[in-house]
C-alpha cells in the first residue's frame, strides 16, 4: 500500500491502537487531532482504505481532544471493513474525514435510557458517556446474540447508573431482548425523559413503538447507505414525518416516532446481492452485468 509523504511525515490517520473485541468486531484508535478537536457524540467519519476503495461511514465511538485521537469500532461484514481490519498499529488509513453529521442533542435531560443492540452498543457509548459527565442518571441496556459477542462491558459500567446486558440465547444468564428490559424499567416507575436507541433497524423500530404510548421522546441513529456524506448523492435519504431527509446532513439522529422504518428496512436490502458479488466473482458473472468492485 502506498501512502503520501504527508501521511508518513505527519502521522496523519496513523493507527496507534488496535484491539479485537470479539471475533467479528475491531476497535482502532486513530491519530486525527483536527477531527478530535470538534467531534461530539453522534457524529461520524467517512474513510477509504486505499485509493481505489469505496467510501464508508463509521460512527465515532470515542474521542480524546487532549491526545488528538478518534476511536472507531467496526464489524467485519464486507470487503472494505475486512481490508480495514487487516491494517495494524503503525499503519495509516488513506482517507479519514470528519466529523460529519449533527451531534446528538443531550442538553436538558435528567433520566435517560441508552439502548444498544449488537455493534450499536459501541455507537451508543459516547452518548452514555457524555450524559453521565453532564450529571444525568443513565440506564444502559445493551443486547447481543450471545455472551461471546458482548463488548465494552467495563466501559459502560463506568458511565451508567444501571447496566443491563441481555443475550438472545441467555448464555450470559440474562435471556431476552433490550425491549423486554426497557419495558420492565418503564413499568416499574422509571420516568425517562429520553430514550436513545442505536442498533439494527428492527430493534430501533420496536423500541420506538414501545415508548410511543408512554410519550417518551425517543432518538434513533440512522446509518443508511452513504457515499459522499454531504447530502449530494441522495443515497442516505429516509422518510421522517412524511418528509425526505438525508441522514448524513440532517442526522444521523432523528425522532424515532417519525421514522418510516419499513421503508428504511426495504431500502437496506437493495444492495445485498451486489455486496455478495464483491466476494463471489461467479455470482457477479451470473448477473450478466459488467461491474467493477473495490
Amino acid at each position: 500500500m502506498v501512502f503520501s509523504y504527508y501521511q508518513e511525515v505527519h502521522n496523519v490517520n496513523l493507527i496507534i491502537e488496535k484491539d479485537i473485541l470479539n471475533p467479528a468486531v475491531v476497535r482502532m484508535v486513530v491519530d486525527a487531532p483536527a477531527i478530535a478537536r470538534k467531534a461530539e457524540p453522534g457524529q461520524f467519519i467517512i474513510l477509504r482504505v486505499h485509493d481505489e476503495g469505496e467510501r464508508i461511514p463509521l460512527t465515532i465511538a470515542d474521542f480524546d481532544r487532549e491526545m488528538g485521537t478518534i476511536t472507531i469500532i467496526f464489524q467485519l461484514v464486507g470487503k472494505t471493513t475486512r481490508l480495514l481490519g487487516n491494517l495494524n498499529k503503525g499503519d495509516h488509513i488513506l482517507d479519514f474525514v470528519g466529523p460529519l453529521g449533527k451531534p446528538t442533542e443531550l442538553d436538558g435531560y435528567h433520566q435517560v435510557a441508552v439502548v444498544g443492540g449488537g455493534l450499536g452498543a459501541a455507537i451508543a457509548y459516547p452518548q452514555a458517556k457524555k450524559l453521565h459527565q453532564m450529571g444525568a442518571s443513565v440506564d444502559v441496556i445493551i443486547g447481543f446474540r450471545n455472551r461471546d459477542l458482548i463488548i465494552l462491558e467495563e466501559s459502560f459500567e463506568q458511565v451508567s447508573n444501571q447496566l443491563f446486558i441481555t443475550t438472545d440465547d441467555g448464555s450470559n444468564g440474562n435471556k431476552g431482548f433490550v425491549t423486554d428490559v426497557l419495558k420492565k424499567q418503564i413499568e416499574s416507575g422509571r420516568s425517562y425523559d429520553l430514550v436513545i436507541a442505536i442498533g439494527p433497524l428492527i430493534m430501533m423500530k420496536f423500541v420506538a413503538e414501545l415508548t410511543r404510548p408512554y410519550g417518551i421522546k425517543t432518538i434513533v441513529s440512522m446509518n443508511p447507505v452513504m457515499v459522499d456524506g454531504t447530502g449530494m448523492c441522495g443515497g442516505c435519504r429516509i422518510t421522517v414525518g412524511g418528509q425526505t431527509r438525508f441522514a448524513c446532513v440532517d442526522g444521523p439522529d432523528f425522532d424515532g416516532h417519525e421514522i418510516d422504518f419499513d421503508e428504511a428496512i426495504r431500502r437496506q436490502q437493495i444492495y445485498k446481492r451486489d455486496e455478495k458479488a464483491v466476494d463471489d466473482p461467479h455470482l457477479c458473472r451470473l448477473t450478466g452485468e459488467e461491474r467493477s468492485h473495490d
